[in-house]
C-alpha cells in the first residue's frame, strides 16, 4: 500500500539558516507517526511544508507527496483532504462554540444540515456537547484545544497534521487528548503531530522522527528505539563529582550535564548496587525513556535544547 505521506530530501533555508536540513521519511496509512526534538528543530516548518503554508528549498531531488498530491502546486486539494491544528489556537473569540464550526464548515461546502449533524457528532466525540452555545472566551485552555480538533475533523479528513496538540495542557486533559487520537486512529485516520513532550511521543505514536536543528537524529518505533539504542535502566545522580566504586563496572556513564551524573546499565541489580553506595546522596533509579536517548545523541537534555 502506497503511504499517506512520502517525504523525499526536504530542506528549508531562511537567508543563511537552515531551518530544515535534507529529511526523508514515509508515514503509512492509519498509523500516528510523531516529529519529536525540541523547540527550534525545525517541526513546525516541516509541518507547514508539508501542507504548504510554506515554500521548501527548490532542489531537484527533493519530491513531497501528501496523498498523493505535491503540496507546491496542489495545497487546496491537500486542504481539503487534510485537517490541520495549528500550535496556537486561532478560534474566533467573538463567536460562540457552534458558530465558529458552522462558519468553518462553509469553507468546505458542507450542506448546513449535514454541518449540524457532523458538530453535533465532535462536539460529543471531544466532550464538548454542553458547551455548544459557549463564547469562546469562556473556554479554558483544553476546551479550546479540543475545540481546534474538533474543527480539524469536520470535513472528515484522511490525515490529522497537528502541532504540537497538549502544549500548556494539564496532565488530565493531554491523556484525554490522546485518547481521542488513538480513537481517531482506530477509525482510519493517518495522525502526523509536533510534540516536544517525550512521554506523548512514546504513549501514542507507532513511529517517531527525531529532530534536532533541522536533522534527523533518529527514527523508528519508540519501543524499539529504546530496546536497540540505550540502556534499560539509568541512575540519576544530582552530583557530577561524586567518586564511585573503583570496583563498579558494566555501566556507562554519561558526564555531559553541568550539575548531574547518568549511569547506564541493562543490568538492574547493577545500578542498585550503585545506589547502595551513595549514602544519602540525591538520586533517582528509573528505566530509560526518549528523553535519555535524545542526551546519548547530542549531549544535551530537551530543556537545554529550548
Amino acid at each position: 500500500m502506497k503511504p499517506i505521506l512520502q517525504i523525499k530530501n526536504i530542506s528549508k533555508t531562511y537567508d543563511h539558516f537552515q531551518a530544515v536540513k535534507n529529511l526523508s521519511f514515509d508515514v503509512p496509512e492509519a498509523v500516528c507517526f510523531g516529529l519529536l526534538g525540541p523547540n527550534g528543530a525545525g517541526k513546525t516548518t516541516l509541518m507547514k511544508m508539508i501542507y504548504g503554508k510554506c515554500k521548501r528549498d527548490c532542489l531537484p531531488e527533493t519530491s513531497v507527496q501528501v496523498l498523493g498530491y505535491d503540496p507546491a502546486f496542489h495545497s487546496f486539494e491537500i486542504k481539503a483532504l487534510s485537517g490541520i491544528v495549528p500550535q496556537e489556537d486561532n478560534l474566533d473569540t467573538e463567536l460562540n462554540v457552534l458558530q465558529n464550526l458552522m462558519i468553518y464548515s462553509k469553507f468546505y461546502n458542507i450542506p448546513k444540515k449535514e454541518a449540524l449533524q457532523r458538530i453535533n457528532e465532535l462536539l460529543h466525540f471531544m466532550e464538548l456537547e454542553d458547551r455548544k452555545k459557549s463564547k469562546i472566551r469562556s473556554l479554558s485552555g483544553g476546551m479550546k484545544r479540543r475545540l481546534t480538533i474538533a474543527r480539524s475533523l469536520l470535513n472528515r479528513p484522511k490525515i490529522l497534521i497537528l502541532d504540537e496538540p497538549t502544549t500548556g495542557l494539564d496532565p488530565q486533559v493531554r491523556h484525554l487528548i490522546w485518547n481521542k487520537l488513538r480513537e481517531l486512529k482506530r477509525q482510519g485516520v493517518t495522525i502526523l503531530l509536533t510534540t516536544h513532550y517525550m512521554e506523548e511521543a512514546y504513549q501514542i505514536c507507532d513511529e517517531i522522527l527525531i529532530m534536532d536543528k533541522g536533522e534527523k537524529i533518529v527514527q523508528g518505533n519508540p519501543e524499539e528505539l529504546l530496546k536497540n539504542n540505550i540502556e534499560k535502566f539509568v541512575l540519576e545522580i544530582f552530583d557530577k563529582n561524586i567518586q564511585l566504586p573503583s570496583e563498579a563496572n558494566d555501566f556507562r556513564l554519561d558526564t555531559t550535564q553541568k550539575d548531574m551524573l547518568y549511569v547506564y546499565s541493562s543490568s538492574f541489580e547493577t545500578l542498585q548496587k550503585l545506589e547502595t553506595s551513595l549514602k544519602g546522596q540525591k538520586h533517582y533509579l528509573r528505566q530509560s525513556n526518549l528523553e535519555d536517548l535524545f542526551l546519548k545523541a547530542t549531549g544535551r537534555t530537551l530543556n537545554e535544547s529550548q
